[in-house]
């Protein structure tokens, strides 16, 4: 079972860098290096809703998928993710 970026939903062991940067540059266990460099999110203060629409069109450019496929795995997905489940009401 491979551990998953807390944000984006990608497989930590794909990142090329295998995670993101702490504030001491250690390497993050939760959050992959496209998302969290330098202990900061790169997209810092992005909402929910604009990560999904962010994610999707990431998935049908990257694996092919149709808007319908890709909307529902992304909508599936990135809510249960821990960056975002404390922004859910």
């Amino acid at each position: 079972m491979s551990t998953i970026c807390q944000s984006c939903g990608m497989p930590l062991e794909v990142d090329p860098k295998k995670g993101g940067t702490n504030a001491d540059q250690s390497i993050s266990t939760l959050y992959c290096s496209f998302c969290f460099e330098n202990g900061a999110f790169k997209d810092e203060g992005i909402t929910l809703e604009a990560k999904i629409e962010k994610n999707v069109h990431l998935a049908m450019a990257q694996f092919n998928y149709t808007e319908t496929e890709a909307r529902a795995k992304v909508e599936a997905l990135i809510p249960n993710l821990g960056r975002w489940k404390s922004s859910q009401h």
